[in-house]
């Protein structure tokens, strides 16, 4: 999920429980216009960093502890990050997605867009 400045979803890519959430992440910056992208240390991998230099963005990633070169970041930048924890816990209220009763992607994913509607007004 990419969510806006004020901690509103912007865009949904459902996959399956087991998938990491860093595999999709490519997808979800296709034609972002951003000054910056901020990210847990899952996202800390070459590919999600070189396409954040793609869109002309910064990159507010954490390294992994098991980088050999470490990254700066901006860490009061990073601490906006919260923003995109409380949009993914304000969901989740909702049962129906939270539990993910439905079986059908396309169910849950328009459950998704009429939940995060409700987030916008």
């Amino acid at each position: 999920m990419t969510s806006d400045a004020q901690g509103r979803p912007v865009r949904f890519i459902l996959t399956a429980g087991q998938v990491n959430d860093a595999k999709e992440a490519h997808h979800l910056l296709e034609g972002v216009k951003t000054e910056y992208v901020l990210a847990d240390r899952s996202y800390d991998t070459w590919k999600i960093l070189q396409k954040i230099k793609e869109i002309s963005a910064e990159a507010v990633i954490p390294s992994r502890s098991n980088r050999k070169v470490q990254r700066d970041y901006e860490k009061e930048l990073y601490k906006k990050r919260n923003l995109i924890e409380k949009a993914i816990g304000k969901l989740k209220r909702f049962r129906r997605i939270a539990t993910r009763y439905d079986r059908k992607a396309v169910h849950i994913k328009s459950f998704l867009y009429l939940a995060a509607s409700l987030m916008w007004i």
